[in-house]
């Protein structure tokens, strides 16, 4: 729900700015609602839920997501309406990171790349129809767009979560298990993976636009390669995870998205763009795939929580991608490209760290 829940609003931000008599760019703010609690929230949200139990903290953020959701659906205030956004960001950022740590734990030994690539197969697929559902539900009404979101997230708190095994201690992990310097340097470059390649969807449409003169829905069309190019791979990432280690991935994945985003600027023809863009989409997930990996496989105790930091680092990135890159692009548009493509380079690689170190339980463990 996580990504789709931020995405959705996207697609149809002049729909939403005239419900509310207001600017395309003031409703836009719905975005950044959303987006600064799931990502601040995110630094705290996993550990948080792995004290007051997995199954218990997803199935109640599910149930805020509804109310939110609902009250966003009826508001005709519009400060009452980004209050709701807030509270489906804080809400959601309680998702992602606990779903993983189950994922990471009802999996045999060797097969973790290849079922966080299915996960990372549907977060993709997420990610890809959240505009163009929210494009379509504005057609007939926006509104309806939250309606759908809520039925979404009940149905998911009714489903549940498996039972998860009770760790063998019974202390609550600490929240500095979570924001080792280990994890750091994985989120680190987890985000500089993410927001420096997939976060950068709005330079490659403004590049269309003034290079190429392409309309909205060619841009669209040409910017959902990336996306159906990670449902693709997803879980061949996954298996590729298991068998040469998530390091190499990740480290494949970062040369590769410098590469791309570099190509992706220079390249004189719009065929090629796409191309390209469709490679950033296996890059992402190779970088995704790869950190989620790495990250499970070393939290011991607090792999929520662990999983929360480097998810927090992946959307803090991707929502600073706009704030940073398009000033530099209105200065010099090569510029703009090679610049995130030289910070993955130069970067990423001394980043990760060159061996999985790995922690007890003891060490999430609240004295």
């Amino acid at each position: 729900m996580g990504p789709f829940g931020g995405g959705i609003t996207v697609s149809m931000l002049p729909e939403l700015g005239a419900g509310f008599g207001i600017s395309a760019g003031t409703a836009s703010l719905s975005v950044t609602a959303y987006l600064v609690p799931f990502a601040a929230l995110m630094l705290v949200s996993g550990t948080l839920g792995e004290r007051w139990g997995r199954r218990r903290a997803v199935i109640t953020a599910y149930l805020v997501y509804v109310v939110s959701s609902l009250i966003a659906f009826f508001a005709t205030w519009l400060p009452l309406f980004l209050a709701m956004r807030v509270l489906q960001g804080a809400a959601n950022a309680f998702t992602t990171p606990l779903l993983l740590a189950v994922v990471a734990g009802s999996v045999k030994a060797g097969s973790l790349g290849r079922s966080l690539g299915w996960f990372g197969s549907l977060q993709a697929a997420g990610q890809t129809s959240a505009p163009l559902l929210g494009g379509l539900a504005a057609e007939v009404d926006w509104r309806y767009a939250f309606l759908g979101v809520a039925v979404a997230a009940g149905i998911l708190a009714a489903v549940g979560l498996p039972p998860s095994p009770r760790p063998a201690t019974r202390a609550r992990p600490r929240l500095r298990s979570a924001w080792r310097v280990h994890v750091l340097r994985i989120g680190l470059v987890g985000g500089l993976g993410w927001g420096c390649v997939a976060g950068l969807n709005f330079l490659v449409a403004l590049r269309l636009e003034d290079a190429f003169g392409l309309g909205a829905a060619q841009r669209g069309l040409l910017l959902t390669v990336l996306g159906v190019a990670g449902i693709l791979t997803a879980r061949l990432i996954g298996s590729a995870v298991d068998r040469v280690g998530p390091r190499r991935c990740i480290l494949t994945g970062v040369v590769l998205g410098a590469l791309v985003v570099a190509g992706v600027g220079l390249v004189p023809a719009v065929w090629a763009i796409g191309l390209l863009w469709a490679f950033g989409g296996v890059s992402s997930q190779l970088v995704l795939v790869g950190v989620n990996a790495l990250v499970l496989r070393t939290s011991g105790a607090n792999m929520a929580g662990s999983t929360s930091v480097v998810q927090s680092f992946r959307f803090t990135f991707a929502a600073l991608a706009p704030v940073v890159i398009t000033p530099l692009y209105h200065a010099d548009a090569a510029l703009a490209f090679l610049a995130p493509a030289a910070l993955l380079l130069l970067v990423g690689p001394p980043t990760l760290p060159r061996r999985e170190e790995s922690t007890g339980a003891e060490d999430g463990a609240k004295a």
